[in-house]
């Protein structure tokens, strides 16, 4: 039996679309870090112009960030929160449901059957409506 605080883990980097709620992942990583993060700014360039909204993680802004927008212009534009408020991000919702869904407590024997669940949870969700005052926008309530 696997020790818990031991088991082979997975990060996710996320972004929603402000317009239609669609959640967009990346590949998932073995480390939540600046690697991560610039793999999701590489996907993310399939659209004309990028603004993301980041905590306040340090790699968010490292040199190897700051590398790769010198290299991509102005087409990705990174907007930071302030700190220790994940209130104010949207997606910290979508963190939350997906933990609280599929994560937690899950009975998964190995890494990848997680992942499959977790691909599966959020291709079958419609849309992620951004529900916090700080971001309520027309193009993104429930008709």
């Amino acid at each position: 039996m696997t020790t818990p605080g031991n088991n082979d883990k997975r990060h996710l980097a996320g972004s929603l679309h402000w317009r239609t709620g669609r959640l967009l992942l990346s590949v998932p990583g073995r480390r939540r870090n600046a690697e991560l993060f610039v793999a999701h700014l590489e996907d993310l360039r399939a659209y004309r112009v990028i603004h993301v909204i980041c905590d306040n993680a340090r790699f968010h802004d490292c040199q190897a960030v700051r590398d790769y927008l010198d290299q991509h212009g102005g087409r990705i534009v990174l907007h930071h929160l302030p700190k220790y408020a994940p209130e104010t991000n949207p997606i910290e919702r979508v963190w939350w449901h997906l933990h609280e869904t599929i994560t937690r407590n899950h009975r998964c024997q190995s890494i990848d059957e997680l992942l499959n669940e977790v691909y599966t949870w959020a291709e079958t969700q419609q849309t992620f409506y951004l529900q916090t005052a700080s971001f309520r926008s027309t193009y993104n309530r429930p008709a």
